[in-house]
């Protein structure tokens, strides 16, 4: 495995700005970075996972970030496959507070018994530290403002109506 090269999960439904802090800082520290969405079978997904993609894409390359990132999805199998199939040897995790540290924690020393692929946590940027998807999703299915938490790309898509919602 390739310290060097990262990945950072999650279901990006939708992509924030704290995604967006993670994925930035995260670039900076390694030579490649794999945005990856995947498929969390215990929620229920607002946007399909090709609309994920295209808006972390088009987020990524709105806010200018440096690096070899790719964006890709993954459905089938564990993470650290993918990790292990794309040569990864660092797992990026954005933490928000003590409760996704207790989340994150067992998940982490799981993978690195599976495949040693290490975690690393990044702590958000202040402004974004409460921000999260769920969040994001229950004021936009109610009909509020969400663009101070997401990328202007993401604000443009479900400012149209177009989430399906």
């Amino acid at each position: 495995m390739n310290s060097r090269i990262a990945v950072v999960p999650g279901s990006f439904d939708p992509p924030t700005l704290g995604h967006l802090d993670v994925i930035r800082r995260a670039a900076s520290l390694y030579d490649q970075l794999h945005v990856l969405v995947v498929h969390n079978p215990g929620k229920e997904a607002m946007l399909p996972i090709a609309q994920r993609l295209s808006l972390l894409e088009q987020s990524i390359e709105e806010s200018d970030i440096a690096g070899d990132v790719v964006v890709a999805s993954w459905s089938m199998g564990l993470l650290v496959d993918y990790a292990t199939d794309v040569d990864a040897g660092v797992l990026v995790k954005g933490i928000r507070s003590q409760v996704d540290v207790a989340y994150e924690t067992p998940m982490a020393i799981v993978n690195r018994h599976l495949a040693h692929v290490e975690t690393v946590f990044l702590l958000p940027d202040p402004a974004h530290a409460l921000v999260s998807s769920s969040l994001v999703r229950q004021v936009a299915s109610l009909g509020g403002d969400v663009s101070p938490f997401v990328p202007p790309a993401v604000a443009r898509f479900l400012d149209t109506g177009a989430r399906g919602a």
